[in-house]
This record gives C-alpha cells, sequence and structure tokens, in this order.
C-alpha cells in the first residue's frame, strides 16, 4: 500500500521551518553563547550558509526519486545497500533525537507553569505526536502549519520591538575565544537547521513534488537564516553575556527585558509551539526514514507497514516514539551534539550520491532540479561539512565511527542475506573500467518512480512500446538492408511474408522520403488483416543510408497496422512526433546503453495521452 499525497507548498514550508525554529533557537543560543561569545551570531549565519549544499543536493536527489526515506532511499540507488543503511539509520537517529531535543526544551518551559517532572511532561507530548501522526500526514501537516504561523507571527514581534533597542557595547570583544570556538560552535548549532533534512522524509506525501520539494527548502532555509540571525542579534543585544550564557531559555529572557512580563509569557509561548512543531514533524519524518529500509529488505518488513485505513506507517512510527520516550532521559548537550554529528554525515553522503548519480550516467535519473555550479557545490559541502566535524573534537568523531560501525553491523547481519540491489555506483565504476557489473534494474525502476511522480497513466502506445523489437545496429547499413532486417523480425508478428513485407516497406520509401529530419525517419504502412497494430524501434549510431541526401539516419521507427487501425496510426506518428521534439532527444538517444535505454527513452517522453488502458 503506498502513502497518500497530501501535502502543498505551505505543509512543507512549515514542516521545515518549524523543524528548524525550535531548541535550536529557544534553547541553544545560552549555551552556544557561552563557547563563542557575541560571535554567536556569525556561527548561526555560517552553520545555515554550511547546510546549503546539502539541503540542494537532497532535493535534486529527492525530486529525481520522490519516495518516502527521502535521502535514505536515494543514497540506496547511489552508494548501494550498506552505505544506505548506515544512512537511513543516521538520518532516524538524527530526526528523533532532533524530536527529543525539542520535547524537552518545550517541557523547560511547560515545568514554569506545571510542577511536573521535565521527563514525564516530554513523554506526554511524544504520545500525543505519536497519536496525531498515526491518525495520518493531512491531519499532521495541518498542526503543523497553525504551529508554525503562530510562531512566525511571534518572531517578528520579537525582532520589531528589540532592534532599536540592542546595545552596541555587547558585542564586544566580538570573537573573546578565538575562530576555533567559532567553527566548534558553528558544528555544535548545525542542528538547528536539521528541518531540511525532515522534508526528504515525506517526499512520497507530497503534491507536485518536482516543484514543491526544492521551493519548499529553499523558501525555508531564507526565511529560517534570516530570523536566526536577527533573533540571536537582538538577544546578545538586549542581554548582558553573565545572563545569556548561563540562560536555558535566553529568548523568554530577552522578550522579559524588552516587553516585561507580557514579553516573557508571549516569547514563552512562541517557544512551546515550536517545541511542539519540532516533535510533531521530528515523529512524522523518523519514521519514514524506516520505511525504504524495510521495503528494501534492509530491516525486517514489520517497519514498512502501512495502515489501511489512515495510510501511515503505524509500526515505524511507534518505534520512533519508545525510541524518543527513552532518549528524553540523556544528557541536553549530548542530544544536541548527537543531532548534529549525524546529520552532518548524513549531508556528506547527500553530497557525494548527487556526484555518483551524475557521473553514472543513468538515463533515467532525471530530476527536475539540478543543483547549480555543479560539481563545485558539493565538493564545498563534502569539504565544509568534513572541516565541521573535525572542529567539533575526538567526541563527535568517536561518536560518529560508533553510529556507522552499527548501520554496518545492521547490514551484515540482516540486509546482507536478503538484498541484492543494483546501485550507480556500480554503474560509475562500469564506466570507468568498461566491464561489465549491472543489469538494468536500476534503470528499470527510476522509470516506474519518474512514471509515479509525474502521475504518467499508461495508454495502448506506452504496451505497444513496452512489448515492441527494439534493434540497435553497430555499423551504418543501407535502407534496404534495414528493411530486409526490419521484414525479418516483424513479419511474424503481422501475420505476413517476410518477402510481402520487405516489398512494402521498399514500395513506400519509392513514393516518397519517410526521412522527416537529418536523423530520423518513420516508415509507415498499411497492412492486410483486421485489428494489427505494430512498431519497431532502431538506433543506427552510424546512420542508415536513406538516399545520397540523407546518409545519416540515427532513429528510425517502423509504424505497420491494419486499415482499422488508422486513427491509432495516425495517434502513434503523433506521439513519436511530440517524443522527438525534446531538444536533448537525439543526444540521450545516441548516448543511451542499450535496447532498454532506447525504449524508456519513448517510455517517458513528453507528450499528450490518450487516457489509461
Amino acid at each position: 500500500m503506498n502513502l497518500r499525497r497530501e501535502l502543498s507548498l505551505l505543509g512543507v514550508f512549515c514542516i521545515a521551518s518549524g523543524a528548524m525554529i525550535s531548541s535550536g533557537l529557544f534553547v541553544l543560543p545560552g549555551l552556544a553563547y557561552a563557547k563563542a561569545g557575541p560571535a554567536v551570531i556569525i556561527c548561526y549565519l555560517l552553520a545555515g550558509l554550511v547546510s546549503l549544499p546539502g539541503m540542494l543536493s537532497i532535493a535534486e536527489m529527492t525530486t529525481a526519486m520522490p519516495k518516502a526515506g527521502g535521502d535514505c532511499f536515494t543514497i540506496i540507488r547511489s552508494m548501494g545497500p550498506a552505505v544506505g543503511t548506515v544512512s537511513g539509520l543516521l538520518s532516524w537517529f538524527a530526526l528523533a533525537m532532533k524530536s527529543a531535543f525539542g520535547l524537552v526544551g518545550m517541557s523547560i518551559f511547560v515545568a514554569l507553569i506545571v510542577d511536573l517532572d521535565i521527563h514525564v511532561i516530554a513523554a506526554f507530548f511524544c504520545v500525543v505526536f505519536v497519536v496525531i501522526n498515526l491518525i495520518g500526514i493531512k491531519q499532521a501537516g495541518r498542526t503543523q502549519v497553525f504551529l508554525v504561523l503562530g510562531l512566525l507571527a511571534l518572531m517578528l514581534l520579537y525582532i520589531v520591538v528589540g532592534l532599536p533597542r540592542v546595545r552596541v557595547e555587547n558585542f564586544s570583544p566580538f570573537v573573546p575565544h578565538g575562530l576555533p570556538a567559532v567553527f566548534l560552535t558553528t558544528g555544535f548549532v548545525f542542528v538547528s537547521y536539521a528541518g531540511l533534512l525532515k522534508i526528504a522524509s515525506v517526499a512520497e506525501e507530497i503534491r507536485n513534488p518536482t516543484r514543491t520539494i526544492p521551493l519548499g527548502m529553499i523558501l525555508s532555509l531564507l526565511v529560517v537564516s534570516i530570523l536566526y540571525t536577527l533573533m540571536v542579534f537582538v538577544t546578545t543585544g538586549v542581554l548582558d553575556a553573565t545572563s545569556l550564557s548561563s540562560s536555558l531559555t535566553p529568548i523568554s529572557d530577552g522578550a522579559g527585558a524588552l516587553m516585561g512580563m507580557p514579553g516573557r509569557i508571549a516569547l514563552s509561548v512562541g517557544a512551546i509551539l515550536a517545541f511542539l512543531s519540532t516533535a510533531n514533524a521530528g515523529i512524522m519524518t523518523a519514521a519514514r526514514s524506516l520505511v525504504p529500509l524495510s521495503k528494501d529488505g534492509l530491516l525486517p518488513a514489520f517497519f514498512a507497514k502501512i495502515n489501511a485505513k489512515f495510510g501511515t506507517p503505524h509500526n515505524s512510527l511507534l518505534i520512533t516514539g519508545l525510541f524518543i520516550v527513552v532518549a528524553l532521559f540523556l544528557r541536553l548537550e549530548i542530544l544536541v551534539e548527537a543531532a548534529s554529528v549525524v546529520l552532518i554525515l548524513t549531508n556528506i553522503l547527500s553530497c557525494t550520491s548527487v556526484i555518483i548519480l551524475r557521473e553514472s550516467r543513468i538515463q533515467n535519473y532525471q530530476p527536475s532540479f539540478r543543483t547549480p555550479l555543479y560539481p563545485w557545490i558539493q565538493i564545498a559541502g563534502i569539504v565544509g561539512f568534513g572541516f565541521l566535524l573535525l572542529e567539533m573534537g575526538m567526541e563527535a568523531l568517536a561518536m560518529s565511527f560508533l553510529l556507522i560501525i552499527g548501520g554496518l553491523f545492521v547490514f551484515w547481519f540482516y540486509g546482507r542475506i536478503r538484498t541484492n540491489r543494483e546501485y550507480a555506483l556500480l554503474h560509475l565504476i562500469e564506466r570507468v573500467t568498461a566491464r561489465e557489473f549491472t543489469t538494468y534494474s536500476l534503470e528499470s525502476e527510476l522509470r516506474e518512480v519518474i512514471r509515479e511522480r509525474d502521475q504518467i497513466v499508461k495508454d495502448r502506445f506506452d504496451d505497444i512500446v513496452e512489448r515492441c523489437i527494439v534493434l540497435d545496429i553497430g555499423e551504418s547499413i543501407t535502407a534496404e538492408d534495414f528493411f530486409k532486417l526490419v521484414a525479418s523480425q516483424m513479419a511474424g508478428r503481422l501475420n505476413l511474408k517476410p518477402e510481402s513485407l520487405f516489398e512494402q516497406l521498399r514500395e513506400r520509401e519509392r513514393q516518397g522520403s519517410t526521412v522527416l529530419s537529418s536523423h530520423l525517419a518513420i516508415p509507415h504502412i498499411v497492412v492486410s488483416g483486421q485489428h494489427v497494430f505494430d512498431i519497431l524501434i532502431a538506433r543506427c549510431k552510424d546512420g542508415i543510408v536513406f538516399s545520397e541526401t540523407e546518409r545519416n539516419v540515427r532513429a528510425t521507427f517502423v509504424i505497420a497496422g491494419t486499415r482499422d487501425e488508422r486513427n491509432f496510426h495516425l495517434h502513434a506518428l503523433a506521439a513519436i512526433a511530440q517524443i522527438v521534439q525534446d531538444p536533448y532527444f537525439e543526444t540521450r538517444w545516441l548516448s543511451a546503453r542499450g535496447r532498454d535505454a532506447l525504449r524508456d527513452i519513448i517510455l517517458l517522453g513528453k507528450r499528450k495521452r490518450l487516457g489509461g488502458t
């Protein structure tokens, strides 16, 4: 059973923004200020900038393969099931830890109002959001929109009131602990931008994903990075260093300094809204990181089961909720550092995956959004993320090592014996070494992903192309020899003798050339009988010689049908004409790797369809 596509652009923006605007803003600035001083403003800005390559890479891959699990699904198809298992578990771990971080932050504020243990409060809200997400993505998405719009309004109020009252002397000295502290703190606050990753996890449930995913992610990063910088700037400018560095409620303290108790209450409400939105988005998306691993046999099938009534992955949601409840009892700084380390590793894998997918030249890797300045954006991202990881210290590196080993352990003892998936890295190795390592299984899977993404409903023309003969001719031949070859291949399918079919093709060419351009010909004939129609597709890289002036025809479509199929005959001609109008058609045709790839160019070509079969 498939997940339902019910999320709009507003829902996508609010999931990403709400996931980012939470503890990263309402709790973390105080801890970060203690590490970097007033330069914490630069740390937030740098963290947003560094997240850009990973975000663009995830957006590109997700528009090519908008499936549940997002970056996990795409990394499996790019780097293989071993790395994919590590990536999927890392994503799940990071998103769950970010949710736990949000729930702990929220409980700090709620405990000021209700006299309960913060762990009890956090566990209660975790259960509430698991239930909301079990009911459905649409309900969870609506909840997210309500929470985020209210939060943005309160943030804007804080910035407008606070900017005129910023004290410049609070920013001196600006970098009291040196540049190393700035880089370390940038890695520490990187978790604040984790919401961008969450969009990829719900890609299968987004309406019009080819447009909505990149637009939603770019808008979220732009809006949130500006708001983060301004909010931290105002807070640093209105609070003294001693108060800020020891505060777990820095924004509320800043609002209290600006607007008294009403301001403190208003921004505390905003903080609670932020934490709730993070917890909701984290539970929603973390659970979906397990779905592609389960579908690929890398985890038990139990995790991929979709609830028949609500269309949600109920088992994955319950397991994720249980893990978050356990994580709530970890120390706050451990939650932050663990989530940041895992997000950095995930972004490195995403940037690497785009390079592999592009350089493997897989024909059916067709993202609707392509990262600008490729591959420099990805290379800069890998270097930047690696630098942040190193600057976070040995503890972070040790944690990275243990998490990677854990993922490989799961693959080796469970997934390795249950999956044999083809992936893009094999295609890249095959291209470099000129040795055969692959079948056509990855291309076939991506073809079906594109059909689902673009909501392509197969018609009769598709059915015929899927069953038709495809010839890939290695050397130049004359039109007469080509027609002999066609006759030997098609005659039986048309209930004709090869000699008769050959004569008809030759006679049709005598009546008028079927060559439509320097590289394209569509010989088409009417044959005897009833309810018979067939197509043959041929490529000749060195060219078919139709005449002295038409010596380099590389794409040929032979159409043959009975007289009662005249209307469909015209439809087939129109369909081919529309497909070959693509400005990249000839390039793709000549670079296609074999007959299946040639067939896919036609099946996935842009054209008007008659409707389902």
